[in-house]
């Protein structure tokens, strides 16, 4: 039995497929932890998501920003952006399925692999936010995006403000911070104040601001962050951070890697045919 973390798929089904050809991966014996843009910009967002859904529990899901922007398209909240390849979701004969069962997947995981405990997470955490905690609030956003309020929150759910936490935060306000923090999180100040415009890589900070794993004292330094969404800075292998968006659907690499004891992690990657231009990335 065999664990792997991959990075964003970005809706390129048939690199997934490769990839999972690569690492000889099966259903009946091994597990799958994506973390986070299952879908867009690449070619097939509905085989993605239709691949993952018949692996059942063989494959543990997180959202990314490109998921929830496929959640508020579909529910008529956001127009399609000109650069969006999820036209196949909408108008897919099993769209009311492929939903339902993106808006049941999770905003972060925490689990034991081979004695290493992991914290999953499609973007960032925050400075103040141990992992506990991270868990917790994760779990009150899928209690909304799995709930009879879905449409309404998604219509509040945009904006950069508040720009930190506070834990007096309360209703919008607290979930828009949840929301920003685990699925579009880079930068951030020593204070948790974030910043969303910069795509660059870490060393590309705007001033006054780091990357959000670099925050000295940061509460969830104890535990290794396993994280994608940020294709310029790529794979990152540090003992307390791993970073797996390897730019599969910018003319990078599709990257899984297979946990293994005393992190003796295998990483695994196929190269992506289907490139969109740089000037494409999206938040």
């Amino acid at each position: 039995m065999a664990h792997y973390l991959i990075g964003d798929v970005q809706g390129c089904d048939t690199v997934l497929q490769r990839l999972l050809e690569e690492i000889t991966f099966s259903p009946s014996r091994d597990t799958l932890w994506l973390l986070g843009d299952l879908v867009n910009r690449g070619p097939d967002s509905a085989g993605v998501l239709r691949r993952l859904m018949g692996y059942g529990e063989a494959a543990r899901c997180l959202l990314g920003n490109h998921d929830l922007h496929l959640l508020a398209i579909a529910h008529g909240v956001r127009p399609p952006h000109r650069s969006d390849t999820i036209a196949d979701v909408l108008q897919a004969p099993d769209r009311p399925a492929l939903l339902d069962w993106l808006r049941h997947q999770h905003l972060a995981l925490r689990e034991t692999f081979e004695g290493e405990e992991i914290l999953m997470v499609h973007a960032g955490v925050l400075p103040s936010w141990d992992a506990t905690k991270t868990i917790a609030l994760a779990h009150e956003l899928e209690s909304v995006l799995r709930g009879p309020d879905l449409p309404d929150f998604l219509r509040r759910m945009y904006g950069n403000e508040p720009a930190r936490w506070d834990d007096s935060l309360q209703g919008d306000a607290r979930l828009r911070v949840i929301v920003n923090a685990l699925t579009r999180l880079r930068f951030c100040t020593a204070e948790g104040k974030m910043e969303f415009a910069s795509k660059e890589g870490a060393q590309g900070a705007p001033a006054g601001y780091q990357p959000w794993f670099e925050v000295p004292a940061r509460r969830t330094a104890g535990i290794t962050v396993a994280f994608g969404h940020w294709s310029t800075l790529g794979w990152l292998d540090r003992p307390d951070v791993l970073a797996l968006d390897t730019g599969c659907v910018w003319g990078g690499c599709l990257s899984a890697l297979r946990l293994g004891p005393a992190r003796a992690h295998e990483l695994v990657q196929v190269k992506c045919e289907a490139a969109q231009t740089p000037a494409g990335r999206g938040n």
